[in-house]
């Protein structure tokens, strides 16, 4: 009798790994990864943003404030305006 204890304790050992194998297991994998790419978003766009104020401030300096934005403005309306042109042809 004892012998069918054992191997009925086993049994539902064997299932209970393989429920957690199959959740757990995968969604903690899912939870690490979703973290690790918001990290790398967040520190991404803080870089973006960096990297943008570093060249208004190397263009401020031989422009003044107001050709910066000039500069910034006409780059911004430009790249807008192609990424428009090529919305309508795609239509």
């Amino acid at each position: 009798m004892q012998e069918y204890a054992v191997k009925f304790a086993e049994f539902l050992e064997q299932v209970a790994l393989k429920v957690r194998e199959m959740t757990i297991d995968r969604v903690s994998r899912l939870i690490k990864v979703s973290g690790l790419g918001i990290l790398a978003g967040t520190l991404g766009f803080a870089a973006l943003i960096f990297l943008v104020w570093a060249l208004f401030g190397a263009l401020e300096i031989p422009l003044t404030t107001a050709g910066a934005f000039a500069v910034f403005g006409g780059l911004l309306v430009g790249v807008g305006g192609i990424l428009w042109f090529n919305r309508s042809r795609e239509k």
